[in-house]
Order: C-alpha cells, then structure tokens, then sequence
C-alpha cells in the first residue's frame, strides 16, 4: 500500500512538472508574440506619419547624413518636420512647437533614400527593429514608400 502511494506520488510529481514547464514555454511565447505585435503596430504607426508629412511637404525634402546617423528635413505649410534616427531610435521633431518626440524605440537599422521616378521623387524608408529574443528566426523588417504630393 505505501509502495503504490510512494508510486502515484512520483507519477504525480512527473506529469505535474511536464505540465508546469509546457505552460511556462507557452506563457514565455504568448509574452513574446504581444511584444512583437507591439512593435509591429509601432512601426506602422510611425511609417504613416512618416508616410503623411512626405506627402504634405511644400518644399524640397533634403537628407543629411551625420556622424550619429541620419536626418531628413520635410519642409511643410507653417512648420518644419526633422526625422532623424540615432542611438538606435527614430525622432521626430517639429521646428515651429520645438517639440521632439520618440516615435521608434528599438531600432537595429534605419535608412531613408529619394529615388526619381517618372519626373517624381519617390521616398523609400526602409526600417529594420530589434529583436526582444535571442532566438528569433525572423528579423522585422519593414519597406514603406510616399511621394510629395505638392512639388
């Protein structure tokens, strides 16, 4: 009787554990699929406002590279926008209120280039986020495109 005690004991304990360590590997990916969507929805989030002040600029859109990364100036109606990325997040700044904010925390690379198309320059942002976990298979990476809409 003890032996048989002593046996559902350790049955027990052995599919408890199993249990235990395949609710943790699934509550550590659940964790891990709501961080991702996060930055996902972020990244969406600023490339259409990114996207909005390229088609809203009124003058010539310029890029300047700097030592700390990169900055392009979209000169609009009443006010100046700077995006500029370095130390690995993307600012963006309005000249007119002196505001600055931070629209991307956790940038790994970021690039912005002009490509003439047809007679209009077409804008190409092309944004790669870093990853939360080591074991990620997939880097974020994310291509958005505007263009000017008043020359």
């Amino acid at each position: 009787m003890l032996t048989e005690c002593l046996v559902y004991l350790a049955i027990f304990s052995l599919l408890t554990g199993i249990g235990l360590a395949a609710f943790y590997l699934c509550w550590n990916n659940s964790q891990a699929l709501v961080f991702v969507t996060d930055d996902i929805g972020a990244a969406l989030r600023a490339g259409e406002r990114w996207r909005a002040d390229v088609r809203n600029a009124t003058g010539t859109i310029s890029l300047e590279p700097s030592a700390a990364g990169e900055r392009v100036r979209i000169p609009g109606r009443d006010k100046l926008v700077v995006y500029r990325f370095e130390t690995g997040g993307m600012y963006r700044e309005v000249q007119a209120g002196k505001t600055s904010e931070l629209l991307l925390p956790r940038i790994d690379n970021s690039h912005m280039s002009a490509a003439a198309r047809n007679g209009v320059t077409a804008w190409r942002w092309e944004l790669q986020l870093k990853s939360r976990r080591q074991e990620a298979q997939l880097p974020l990476l994310f291509t958005f495109e505007a263009a000017q809409t008043k020359p």
